[in-house]
């Protein structure tokens, strides 16, 4: 991790200063396009660097005297009222965390020392870009930020379902979010990054490179915030009651699996249920199937630190879990709703900045950005700096300050005193609340040195090697979807100079990748590779952790079927795959001509869940198809009924079919295509066959074939 630091400059960005005019209208200077204005803050003074914050020493912390940064963040912070700028859609719940084992070798964080010991949690899932009205199943990184309740004060662990993010450095925040979100001057498109900003900033920044890879991946469109990993991105440590410290990265690994939507089918989600995701976290806990994480930890030394490929403060990098395997330590479950959304869901606020003695940050540049930029938003979002006294907010420890007044104060301190030191005692009223020198938190004594200076350290500088880890780790199926992920978002990009900057850097990634890429948009020549600050290395061997097909669940526990059934369906038949579904802990739902539901054949009523047209097998994981004889004809000649099987072979999904479905497959187009991944149910032995190869989640053989259809 020596040598010179690199400059951390873009592709927009490098040019050569040749004059400086001063007129009326402001300085300007000669840039590779032309002339242009110089960049200035708020206040007109000229800014010699926007591209890094200013540290002490290459790889120190932030220093707060950094005028430019903090005006920027400030700025970027107070943009909109009242949502969220980022992470605007979301949606919580209540819960625990409960540890294995005590962790007392190496954190004196309390929640993590009594093995068993629960602690109150609540857990808010997001999307980034989109606002509080968009849809869930945008293509996107999904936030992933957990309050836990501890004994020693609230712990905010902030964090993401992707373990790095698309910058290094904090003052490129505002950069990176105004340029994903809906373009200025049109206010559109929203909830998406298929648009010409966005593409155009990533494609002037190579640190985003691997980020990109990542959001092209089947990581951005989960099937469920319950099957979805979550991480805490940066590095922090643990520090232990001794005062020894180790590196920690956090992850929250689904206990029910990895699972994601193909891209076709979360546009149909999007217009039949854009509630899908909060939906199917509600429905779960109201169902008593109580959504489940383990925490996982990846513990290092420093001495590892200095000898890993890549810098460990850098937030666009892992750590392979073959490398540094993850130490699963505790449990996060979900199991209550909240009582009022805005109340708890909106009015949480979540800042990186809250942690517990024990835990410790790094300097990781963007955290260090993340602590200022969390506390200054929500004094603006939630209007005082009292937002500590909403409920969903205060400690459930015992808390006392000296803090007083202000905009919204539910409570305040009782006597004389308001500062410290004082000298009142227990005569006078007192004494009121004390520092405690051994019991509070203490920052980790990190040695800082160096010149103030804005600049990446060269550990910083390697944008593409892990991109090609990551790409490498994907199933062959895992790929294709990323193929098509980027021609799908570069082919909305207007700009066709964008779209061919874009495949230049995935050459630095992988040849393969760029080429299908180019082929998908078609571009009429391939562009030569991005001038990299840093060769790709090629070396890195694949990481079977990254992928989602390689790590799903061994169950079909927390899934859903769909029965397509008419009056006449056999009663038999449907009590079996009733039975095998609770078996295997999964849920059914009867989708019917009218939502009063159907007869079945011995009579009985069979209560409808969706009307056909209101259930589209998109909102399910799997299928059934169960008409009666005398029905199948009626159903094949609605139009929703074969959209229900047509989709759901095309989303590879499995799909069971009685006796008389036949006329029904045949309308669908899919009688003559039947595979392996459609099993028919002649008896009533056949419903447990088929869920146990739904434990598969889909028939991935089928795609090459539908993709040609």
């Amino acid at each position: 991790m020596s040598g010179e630091p690199y400059s951390g400059k873009h592709d927009s960005a490098r040019y050569h200063e040749q004059t400086i005019n001063r007129g009326e209208g402001g300085e300007t200077h000669q840039v590779a396009g032309g002339e242009a204005p110089v960049l200035t803050t708020q206040q007109g003074i000229p800014v010699g660097d926007d591209q890094n914050s200013l540290k002490v020493g290459d790889r120190g912390p932030l220093a707060l005297e950094d005028f430019h940064f903090r005006e920027k963040i400030f700025h970027f912070d107070h943009e909109r009222i009242p949502e969220r700028l980022v992470h605007a859609r979301g949606f919580g719940a209540h819960g625990f965390f409960e540890p294995y084992e005590s962790l007392a070798d190496i954190t004196k964080a309390d929640l993590f020392q009594r093995p068993g010991e629960r602690t109150p949690a609540f857990v808010r899932f997001s999307t980034v870009a989109g606002n509080k009205g968009s849809f869930d199943l945008a293509r996107d990184v999904r936030g992933f930020a957990v309050k836990l309740y501890t004994k020693e004060g609230n712990w905010d662990l902030v964090g993401n379902n992707i373990p790095i993010f698309f910058i290094q450095d904090a003052i490129k925040f505002p950069d990176i979010v105004h340029a994903v979100k809906q373009e200025p001057d049109r206010g559109f498109p929203q909830a998406q990054s298929a648009h010409d900003n966005f593409w155009d900033f990533v494609s002037l920044t190579p640190e985003s490179t691997a980020m990109t890879l990542w959001i092209m991946s089947d990581r951005a469109i989960p099937r469920s915030f319950r099957f979805m990993e979550g991480f805490g991105v940066h590095s922090f440590r643990f520090v232990n009651a001794v005062g020894e410290s180790t590196f920690v990265k956090f992850h929250w690994k689904p206990k029910l699996g990895m699972q994601s939507v193909v891209w076709n089918e979360a546009l149909k989600i999007n217009g039949a249920d854009p509630d899908f995701h909060r939906r199917d976290l509600w429905d779960a806990i109201k169902a008593g199937d109580y959504p489940e994480w383990e925490l996982g930890l990846q513990l290092f030394d420093d001495a590892f630190a200095e000898r890993f490929a890549f810098d460990i403060l850098d937030p666009t990098k892992i750590i392979p879990e073959e490398e540094v395997p993850v130490r699963r330590v505790g449990r996060l479950v979900l199991d209550r709703c909240v009582d009022n959304f805005f109340a708890e869901t909106e009015q949480v606020a979540f800042c990186t900045q809250n942690i517990v003695p024990g835990i410790d940050f790094s300097n990781d540049p963007l955290l260090q950005g993340r602590n200022f930029s969390y506390l200054d938003t929500q004094l603006k979002r939630l209007g005082s700096p009292n937002f500590t006294h909403l409920p969903i907010n205060a400690p459930k420890c015992p808390f006392h300050t000296l803090q007083q007044d202000g905009h919204m104060t539910f409570v305040n301190p009782t006597g004389r005193v308001n500062y410290e030191p004082n000298s009142w005692g227990q005569a006078d009223g007192g004494p009121g609340p004390r520092e405690a020198p051994d019991a509070g938190f203490h920052s980790w004594p990190s040695e800082e040195a160096g010149r103030k200076r804005r600049v990446r350290p060269e550990s910083f500088a390697d944008h593409y090697s892990q991109a090609r880890q990551f790409y490498i780790s994907q199933t062959e199926v895992e790929q294709g979807h990323i193929v098509q992920a980027y021609v799908f978002e570069l082919s909305k990009v207007e700009t066709p100079r964008i779209r061919a900057r874009m495949v230049s850097h995935l050459r630095n990634v992988h040849e393969d990748l760029a080429k299908a890429v180019a082929d998908g948009l078609r571009l009429r020549e391939m562009p030569p590779p991005a001038d990299a600050a840093r060769p790709t290395r090629e070396d890195l061997p694949s990481s079977p952790a990254l992928s989602i097909l390689l790590n799903g669940p061994d169950s079909f526990h927390g899934r859903k079927v769909g029965a397509l059934v008419t009056d006449g369906v056999d009663a038999d038949l449907v009590a079996a795959l009733k039975d095998a579904c609770e078996q295997e802990g999964a849920m059914l739902k009867f989708v019917a001509p009218r939502i009063g539901g159907v007869e079945a054949s011995n009579g009985t009523w069979i209560e409808a869940d969706e009307k056909i047209d209101g259930g589209p097998s998109v909102v399910v994981d799997a299928v059934v198809v169960l008409p009666s004889a005398a029905e199948a004809a009626l159903l094949a000649s609605e139009a929703t009924a074969r959209d229900f099987v047509s989709d759901a072979f095309a989303h590879c999904k499995f799909i069971g079919y009685g006796a008389d479905a036949m006329p029904l497959l045949e309308k669908a187009g899919v009688a003559q295509e039947l595979d392996g991944g459609c099993l028919p149910l002649n008896t009533t032995g056949d419903a447990s066959a088929f869920i146990m190869a739904c434990r598969k989640l889909r028939h991935w053989e089928r795609e090459p074939k539908v993709k040609q259809v």
